[in-house]
């Protein structure tokens, strides 16, 4: 018999991670603890990273691209010393060195890592190389070498420095960003090895800790119903951070059937700016959100309708 569908929910549920977990497997948790019928992550975590997993529900799934796109800020320490295969703590020693840099040669290395940089991925990553995980190839013994991406890094600090083993960083950065290939490549630009050997994920988006519920304490009633989706966020909270139109109930209308308006008569009530990574504005009638828009030649258009 298959599994059965589970109720329809809507909203954001912002998990704070446990050490050891997969995403994936937090989201079959919390699915299963809500009885939910659909549920899906916005932006993986590593099993050996803690901290924000937002978990959309129902409708919420439509908003996940805007929030994998949103900046994440992180803390990350540095194993100093020794590199592994994996660039954290789970993987294999594969160089060792006694170079420990003080705090003004990380300083000084830091500023080449901030604004648009290019990235080498770690070899245990989800990418694809010829139509195959690049982890699965690293496990099997034939890692390939990634060619380096594109990544936005707003921010790059030392934060903390318990011994001279160890360096604590933040970081504030866009989609797509290792935060094991930044400690991989920081400590060889001075002059040594390393890896991460804890990494905690602080914001996600608009989502701070001020959100999170840890996993554990999302646990069903006494007589076994599903948890409370009193404990969800509005699916709109995803997009908080994005510029808001104010609309009439006849244009929000107009654009739920697909029409587009003429931006002469909204022009003196556009937001200054877009959304600066996806050229967005998010449409309101009131206080609800219809749906995310763009101007194009003259018109707003939907994108994406709520």
């Amino acid at each position: 018999m298959g599994r059965k569908r589970g109720r329809p929910l809507d909203g954001w549920l912002i998990v704070d991670k446990p050490l050891g977990m997969t995403s994936t497997q937090v989201v079959g948790r919390v699915r299963y603890l809500f009885d939910a019928a659909k549920a899906g992550h916005g932006g993986t975590l590593d099993p050996l990273a803690t901290g924000l997993l937002p978990v959309a529900f129902g409708r919420a799934t439509k908003t996940v691209p805007y929030i994998m796109d949103g900046t994440k800020r992180y803390h990350f320490t540095l194993r100093i010393g020794e590199a592994r295969d994996s660039d954290d703590a789970e993987g294999s020693v594969t160089a060792v060195s006694d170079v420990r840099p003080d705090n003004a040669a990380f300083e000084a290395a830091l500023a080449a890592f901030r604004g648009d940089i290019m990235q080498v991925p770690p070899v245990f990553s989800a990418l694809k190389v010829g139509g195959k995980r690049s982890y699965d190839m690293a496990r099997a013994g034939n890692a390939s070498e990634l060619a380096p991406r594109p990544a936005r890094i707003d921010r790059f600090e030392l934060i903390a420095r318990p011994d001279a083993d160890t360096a604590v960083f933040e970081v504030e950065s866009g989609k797509g960003v290792y935060m094991r290939a930044l400690a991989r490549d920081i400590a060889l630009a001075c002059g040594t090895v390393g890896h991460v050997a804890a990494l905690r994920r602080l914001n996600v988006g608009p989502f701070d800790e001020t959100h999170a519920i840890p996993l554990d304490k999302i646990v069903a009633s006494a007589d076994n119903a599903p948890a409370p989706p009193d404990l969800l966020l509005p699916v709109a909270t995803a997009l908080a951070d994005i510029p808001a139109l104010a609309l009439t109930r006849e244009e929000a209308d107009a654009l739920s059937f697909g029409q587009a308006i003429d931006l002469n008569q909204l022009a003196d009530r556009m937001p200054e700016h877009t959304d600066p990574r996806s050229g967005v504005v998010r449409a309101m009638d009131g206080a609800r959100v219809v749906g995310l828009c763009r101007p194009e030649g003259g018109l707003l258009r939907s994108v994406r309708m709520l």
